[in-house]
């Protein structure tokens, strides 16, 4: 796996061993990315399930301000700490050991200004990410990445964009009152 554009372009980052381990293509970060681009020019933006935190550094590396990341897994977080320290990027960053959800139920309404999450499939994760999601806005816009046969909740102008198998959902938050 790789960083795909920005000051890291083509920088080769390592993955988490295991099974369960399923990383997001190259193509689907790709347009994922550059469909944020606009926006991602000093945002802070939250990686939750981070695994090899590559959403999150690809987003520092096309210019994002800060990235904390959530992960639980000991093996990603140690690949996730590699990461981080290969690229220099441990100013820019927070990592954080816990349960995904728990954090942003903890989190106040627009803490960031873009969530990225990668939730393992047919776990309902995603789903559930975007009901927490709609019940606290925890940043400006909440993006999951997700099997394409996973149902999600009705959302007021949720976008999706499918490939293959895999849907990325797109949910923005109702401005701050």
């Amino acid at each position: 796996m790789r960083i795909i554009a920005g000051q890291w372009g083509g920088r080769r980052l390592k993955t988490p061993r295991g099974r369960g381990v399923r990383p997001t293509l190259d193509r689907v970060r790709e347009a994922w990315m550059s469909a944020l681009s606009p926006r991602l020019g000093g945002a802070r933006v939250l990686d939750l399930f981070a695994g090899s935190g590559a959403l999150g550094l690809e987003a520092l590396s096309r210019g994002a301000e800060h990235v904390t990341f959530v992960e639980k897994a000991g093996e990603a977080l140690r690949v996730l700490a590699e990461n981080v320290a290969t690229l220099g990027a441990d100013a820019s960053v927070q990592v954080v050991r816990g349960d995904a959800l728990r954090y942003v139920a903890r989190l106040q309404p627009h803490a960031f200004d873009i969530a990225l999450a990668d939730p393992p499939y047919e776990q309902g994760l995603a789903a559930r990410l975007v009901t927490a999601f709609l019940e606290n806005p925890f940043a400006g816009e909440l993006w999951v990445e997700h099997r394409t046969s996973e149902p999600m909740p009705d959302a007021p102008g949720m976008r999706q964009r499918r490939y293959g198998d895999t849907t990325l959902t797109a949910v923005a938050a109702p401005p701050p009152t």
